[in-house]
């Protein structure tokens, strides 16, 4: 009987500190986010023995909108959430540094502004009482429309769903009308009418079934644009010391897996929207020169709106050579 008694005494102490964590994501359970998240999730129960579990949810069915995700985390409404970063500059402006319109057009100019980047991003998930784990980007923003884009003019009056303000800033000086929302509101939109073009992922445009709207998909891979996964500090400081460490090793580990993962995901994507009828191009040289300079004005622009951006996209651009 005394021996019964320890093993449930026992037991009971395992199950009290077992930390059970419900992670919020916005996308479809297909998206390659989401797989990730689920990556996460599994890799951490099996490096802390079980210690903390995290139950991913997805298709934001814990009922947080993309720009509310970094707030959800610091209010401790989630502990952790998988966060499309350049929906939180109404938190902090300056967390939409990378989705500068050709500021960073390909996966190892990503990588290296990321070496400037990634500790204001840091800084920023602090003060807003969250610890970043790692960042994913997407692939390449496309352009999907009705018809194809050859010219600028071929803009002039789309209206487009953009993510952020850089977004509109960049199509509103290109003749385009465009119209920030939430990954959430895209399809329906595009089914009312609302909307007729979207700047997006190859992964939304599969996630969406965009052929049944559009027929054109053109990878202008104008803006870059990552998410971020972050726990509330309050849930991660709750933790052992033990348990932080294997999970800051995993997420720094899986982070690189995570990379390849979004290179892989563009051309498994950019197939399935061709099966699926769309029209893929690229930018012409001629269209890619006239994109890039309606780009760079912005760049001058966001720096001056953003001083304290400012050292880390001149950081970036002097390495780069410009």
């Amino acid at each position: 009987m005394l021996a019964t008694t320890a093993l449930g005494l026992t037991l009971g102490s395992a199950a009290a500190a077992q930390t059970m964590w419900d992670m919020s994501v916005v996308w479809p359970e297909g998206n390659f986010h989401t797989q990730n998240a689920m990556t996460f999730a599994e890799t951490v129960n099996e490096v802390t023995d079980g210690d903390v579990q995290i139950t991913v949810h997805s298709g934001g069915a814990l009922g947080i909108r993309g720009p509310e995700g970094m707030a959800a985390v610091r209010d401790g409404l989630v502990p952790i959430a998988d966060i499309l970063m350049s929906q939180q500059v109404g938190e902090n402006p300056a967390l939409g540094v990378e989705t500068l319109p050709f500021l960073a057009p390909t996966l190892p100019d990503l990588a290296l502004l990321h070496k400037f980047y990634r500790p204001m991003i840091e800084d920023i998930a602090e003060d807003m009482n969250q610890k970043l784990l790692y960042i994913v980007p997407w692939p390449g923003q496309a352009v999907y429309s009705p018809e194809p884009i050859e010219t600028v003019e071929d803009l002039e009056g789309l209206t487009i769903r953009v993510v952020d303000a850089n977004g509109d800033s960049f199509f509103g000086a290109l003749g385009a009308a465009p119209l920030q929302m939430p990954w959430g509101e895209v399809v329906p939109s595009l089914a009312a009418g609302t909307i007729d073009g979207v700047t997006t992922s190859s992964s939304s445009g599969v996630d969406g079934s965009f052929w049944e709207f559009m027929g054109n998909m053109n990878r202008f891979n104008w803006q870059a644009s990552s998410n971020i996964v972050t726990v509330n500090l309050d849930a991660w400081n709750a933790l052992e010391a033990e348990d932080q460490a294997a999970i800051e090793s995993a997420a720094a580990e899986l982070e690189g897996s995570f990379w390849e993962n979004s290179a892989d995901e563009d051309a498994a994507k950019i197939a399935t929207l061709e099966e699926n009828g769309m029209t893929v191009t690229s930018p012409s040289p001629e269209l890619q020169d006239a994109l890039l300079d309606a780009a760079m004005p912005l760049w001058d622009a966001f720096k001056e709106r953003v001083p304290e951006a400012a050292p880390v996209i001149d950081s970036y651009l002097a390495v780069r050579g410009e």
